[in-house]
């Protein structure tokens, strides 16, 4: 998996401002790699990381990754169009992957994302690999909830997560959409 001890070379970043704090995005030229929040930047294997990586703002990815992050919390953007990279098992990948095809404001549980990998029993699993998301908000772990519909498990926190899926129910004022609450993709069945 892709760490901060071994980011590829070629690595460049940028810091967006957002609702949900500071975020870091790292990129490189086959597409955006990390989105960090802050108290991760602030961890001494990052921050000594970070150190060593060039900020450049301009930078294509890192610059179509700030306007669509932008977009996205502004509530013109449901989904994002970027070259992605997924580094980590095979299970991870698919596991991010799976998130990724999870439609913007809607939720499931971790037993249906495993299901929807093939094995419901592997919810565990799939909360680990959710854990370990490098591309947050942009990949959306953030719509995976506990089957009894409680907020659970988020590498940016509880209330950032509560803050994402009030933000894309169109719950919080400013957005583009109308209010309504978040649905579920589909009845649970875990």
């Amino acid at each position: 998996m892709l760490t901060s001890k071994n980011l590829p070379a070629g690595c460049v970043r940028a810091d967006i401002a957002s609702p949900v704090g500071t975020l870091t995005l790292i990129a490189s030229s086959k597409g955006l790699h990390f989105v960090l929040w802050e108290h991760e930047r602030a961890r001494p294997d990052w921050a000594r990381a970070l150190g060593a990586v060039p900020e450049s703002p301009r930078h294509p990815i890192l610059a179509r990754a700030k306007a669509q992050l932008g977009e996205y919390f502004a509530g013109n953007r449901r989904r994002f169009d970027l070259p992605l990279v997924f580094e980590g098992t095979a299970f991870q990948v698919r596991a991010w992957q799976q998130l990724a095809r999870i439609p913007y404001g809607t939720t499931l549980c971790y037993a249906e994302q495993a299901a929807r990998l093939g094995d419901a029993k592997k919810a565990r699993a799939v909360g680990t690999a959710n854990a370990n998301n490098p591309l947050s908000i942009i990949v959306p772990c953030h719509r995976v909830i506990a089957k009894s519909g409680a907020l659970a498990g988020f590498g940016g926190g509880l209330e950032n997560k509560k803050l994402l899926l009030e933000l894309e129910a169109g719950e919080i004022t400013g957005t583009a959409r109308p209010r309504r609450p978040a649905r579920r993709s589909s009845p649970s069945h875990s």
